[in-house]
């Protein structure tokens, strides 16, 4: 209703304004997701740090958001896609693929609180935003609590304790034949928190680091198309526009969520609705070609080019 209510033509002639500018927003995307694909790579232990696993991560995890967007899984459709390519193509066992995922997408969420939490202080601070404030701290509350039972669970292995107290009953046997895979992932995430400690930071850093990005490319999105504003603005509109994401998880790359957050926190800014609904096309013009990207991947990455990395793998071993 929203966006419908919004001149479409006007945000797209916008947009167009972008020009060269896109090589920016790409650019910037990219570094963004490289630095992500690094923050896994640290939370997988028996992987080396090294430019060819940096690109094996990249490459996988490519493949795995392309995924995650494109069905409607809560957006971790691709999450057992990138365990499988790990395993599959470079020789990573299932427990610790699954382990550094869970570990790795902690980690992100807990970067994305501490990311809301900052915008949202700034848009308590904003009397423009006033109206907004309340109901984006309340999200946040809701979000973090739900964040911290995910940690809550890992850390203190609730789901082999809970898995063993299940298997016990008769309508549960089938848990028998896969409790220990269970309490395996689960020793290996608690160790990679207790006895990793400086992975651990490195990639929590980098899980921060990389919302940051998203508040460059709002920022640089909204100057080429002739509309600048301050960081401290494009902080709080990435914030909402991330903050309606994580609600609306279940819906397949957030489409018209995303836009009509952009519309109503840029309107409540800038004043004008069709500068947030520019910023949200082009925001999904970029998420389009990274999707694509991410397929051409996944149907061109070669069994043969498989088989040579399990080799190296080995003898490395």
């Amino acid at each position: 209703m929203v966006i419908s209510e919004t001149d479409l033509q006007g945000a797209i002639a916008l947009a167009r304004n972008m020009g060269v500018g896109f090589v920016l927003i790409l650019a910037l995307y990219f570094a963004a997701f490289l630095i992500d694909a690094l923050a896994w790579q640290l939370t997988s232990p028996s992987t080396p740090i090294t430019a060819v696993w940096l690109y094996r991560f990249y490459q996988v995890r490519l493949v795995g958001e392309a995924f995650n967007n494109i069905t409607p899984a809560a957006s971790i459709g691709g999450e057992p896609i990138k365990a499988i390519l790990l395993r599959r193509c470079y020789g990573v066992d299932y427990r610790e693929g699954i382990s550094s995922l869970i570990v790795s997408k902690t980690l992100i969420v807990v970067g994305l609180v501490i990311f809301l939490a900052i915008g949202f202080a700034m848009m308590s601070w904003s009397q423009k935003l006033a109206d907004y404030s309340a109901a984006a701290f309340t999200g946040l509350i809701v979000f973090s609590a739900g964040v911290a039972l995910f940690f809550i669970i890992q850390r203190f292995k609730l789901t082999s304790i809970v898995g063993l107290k299940l298997s016990a009953h008769p309508a549960f046997k089938a848990l028998n034949g896969i409790q220990h895979y269970i309490e395996d992932v689960d020793d290996r995430l608690v160790h990679f928190y207790t006895e990793r400690r400086a992975r651990f930071m490195a990639a929590f850093g980098l899980s921060f680091l990389n919302w940051l990005f998203g508040v460059a490319e709002i920022y640089y999105t909204m100057k080429f198309i002739g509309h600048p504003v301050t960081l401290w603005d494009a902080w709080i509109i990435e914030a909402v526009a991330q903050m309606v994401r994580s609600a609306l998880f279940f819906v397949p790359a957030a489409i018209g969520a995303q836009e009509g957050a952009m519309v109503l926190i840029g309107a409540a800014i800038t004043g004008s609705p069709t500068l947030g609904l520019a910023t949200a096309l082009i925001r999904r013009l970029r998420e389009i070609v990274w999707i694509a990207w991410g397929l051409l991947v996944f149907y061109v990455l070669k069994p043969a080019e498989a088989e040579e990395a399990l080799r190296s793998r080995a003898a490395a071993d």
